[in-house]
């Protein structure tokens, strides 16, 4: 393993574009729910009203339209024989390598919106103090066939290095 930065090679999922801009969405109703119920509760209209609403609606339109796209172009991963190269961000941009031989567990995740999207999120865990690299809108099929790869990879790298059981412990 050369242990550099490289940007990984693998996209995640088209579907995650849409998951992204619903769950933004979902977000951006939330807040325009929040401001209409205190314009409500408030005696009298509002002067402000009109130009927050228009204000939240313009950010919340521009955010779902370009936010999911720029994520699917920003997130990568890749595995290795040796590592597991991850890229994730939107404003800050991550990139991190574990090395396969410190990898701990593997954990799939779907919550009922993702499994609405037919995605999956990865999270492996590693020794790292930094905390465990997670592959966030992957495809389901490609998710469990990344998290029996690396299940197997790891225990054969533990079992290798003579440590551990081999189950990834």
């Amino acid at each position: 393993m050369s242990g550099d930065l490289r940007p990984p090679s693998e996209q995640v999922s088209r579907r995650a574009i849409t998951y992204w801009a619903v769950r933004a969405g979902a977000g951006w109703l939330v807040v325009l729910a929040a401001i209409v119920a205190l314009a409500v509760a408030l005696p009298g209209p509002p002067v402000w009203l009109p130009w927050t609403v228009g204000a939240v609606v313009v950010v919340g339109v521009v955010h779902v339209a370009a936010m999911p796209r720029w994520r699917f172009h920003v997130h990568r991963w890749e595995v290795t024989q040796d590592a597991v190269y991850t890229q994730a961000g939107w404003v800050n941009i991550e990139r991190r390598v574990a090395p396969v031989s410190r990898i701990q567990t593997v954990d799939t995740e779907r919550g009922p919106l993702e499994q609405m999207f037919g995605i999956t999120k990865v999270t492996i865990t590693t020794a790292s103090a930094a905390g465990p690299l997670k592959i966030h809108g992957l495809d389901a099929a490609t998710a469990a066939r990344l998290a029996d790869q690396l299940t197997a990879s790891s225990a054969t790298a533990g079992a290798g290095a003579g440590g551990g059981s081999g189950d990834g412990t």
